[in-house]
């Protein structure tokens, strides 16, 4: 089975809009996993657009489901970006941020977005 997740909802605000296109905006988005993570996500990035086709995103990304297995919750911190139609980011746990099985789990990973809200992601964990 292919590591993916899927976008279930977007709810993006602009809080800041310039007349040349450019803008900052929080997203609020939730996500269905499949494969080494198993379960769904509640994620929230601040977004910084420098046109309307590219932009720089930071966030804040809590796990709740399986990583291999193991049941729990955990936040995953964000720096990523938007280019040419694809967004991709890397992430790290944030330590002592899980919770059950997953209290001890830390590592890093990254995502590159595919077509209709679906992404490949990959991780690289130590326990």
């Amino acid at each position: 089975m292919s590591n993916l997740f899927q976008i279930t909802q977007w709810d993006e605000s602009p809080y800041l809009e310039n007349s040349d296109g450019s803008k900052k905006s929080l997203a609020k988005i939730t996500q269905q996993y499949q494969g080494e993570i198993e379960g769904s996500s509640e994620l929230t990035y601040l977004m910084s657009y420098q046109t309307a086709s590219s932009a720089l995103f930071v966030g804040f990304e809590v796990i709740t489901g399986t990583i291999n297995g193991k049941s729990g919750s955990i936040t995953l911190q964000h720096t990523g970006k938007f280019e040419k139609g694809v967004a991709s980011s890397e992430f790290t746990f944030v330590a002592n941020s899980g919770t059950d099985e997953l209290s001890t789990l830390t590592g890093t990973g990254t995502f590159t977005s595919g077509e209709a809200g679906q992404a490949s992601y990959s991780l690289n964990l130590t326990e």
